[in-house]
């Protein structure tokens, strides 16, 4: 006989989290290895003294994450998977009935910290990994893909127009409020005088050698991800060099394999063997 599954939902009872998670899952793993309260101390310039408190910066981070291990394009979609996955609210430190924070507080959140905090973050990780055996440092394995953007060919036009007309609107030394967004904004914090080190110790005229190569290269880091676009007469030009999305200005024109061109970007990637 044919069976039909009524939908009748009761009450839970006498159960919590704790229970549903499983004790091998990947999420409780990370959170006995990986020890992220490290981060209060990382941005405490970045809050007052007094006021509302705010939400943990330790759950942002986690969330960023969560983002990247589930490969997870959009903050908003973050959010969305993470209201229903028992083990994200578990990794989070959020219950059943408890409200997940909203997707426009983690790009406040982005703003307030930059690229310094995260930069920091990341070596800390990295550091951590390295401590309990997860780094090899002797091996790495890269790979590049290729991300479709949520932007037309269309949106493409000039790039100085577009640059021109954005810090026109966003500038903010033009801004009436200028004050106070310096008064409020976090300070850089300094950057640590050494850098974790890899397993494998480099010769010091190879490390002296790297570290030349490195100092005339473009400083991504601190343009804070933008490329260097200066134009140089006769070398090849991208076509992003010169034109910009106005929709989506970090997309570039990325060509397909079946010779179409779409907006886009390319996702790398660097495992340790």
């Amino acid at each position: 006989m044919m069976g039909v599954k009524s939908r009748v939902f009761h009450p839970i009872e006498a159960v919590t989290l704790e229970q549903l998670v499983p004790t091998d899952h990947f999420y409780r793993q990370l959170e006995r290895t990986l020890d992220l309260r490290f981060v209060r101390e990382l941005v405490r310039e970045c809050y007052a003294a007094g006021g509302r408190p705010s939400i943990d910066p330790v759950v942002f981070f986690k969330l960023q994450l969560v983002l990247f291990f589930e490969g997870i394009r959009s903050e908003r979609q973050l959010l969305a998977v993470a209201a229903d996955r028992l083990s994200i609210r578990w990794y989070l430190g959020y219950d059943l009935s408890e409200p997940l924070p909203d997707h426009s507080s983690l790009t406040r959140f982005r703003d307030r910290y930059g690229i310094d905090i995260f930069r920091r973050f990341f070596d800390h990780v990295v550091e951590q990994c390295q401590t309990v055996g997860l780094i090899w440092g002797q091996e790495l394995y890269i790979d590049a893909t290729k991300v479709a953007a949520d932007a037309a060919l269309d949106s493409l036009q000039p790039r100085f127009a577009v640059e021109a007309h954005l810090t026109e609107l966003f500038d903010p030394t033009t801004a009436s409020d200028a004050a106070d967004v310096a008064a409020t904004a976090c300070e850089p914090l300094v950057a640590p005088e050494t850098a974790p080190h890899l397993a494998r110790q480099l010769p010091e005229a190879t490390v002296a050698a790297l570290t030349e190569q490195a100092e005339q290269r473009h400083d991504w880091l601190a343009e804070a991800g933008r490329p260097d676009r200066t134009v140089v007469s006769g070398a090849y030009q991208r076509t992003a060099d010169f034109r910009v999305s106005t929709t989506d200005p970090d997309a570039s024109p990325v060509p397909l394999a079946d010779g179409r061109t779409r907006l886009g970007y390319q996702d790398h990637y660097v495992v340790d063997g």
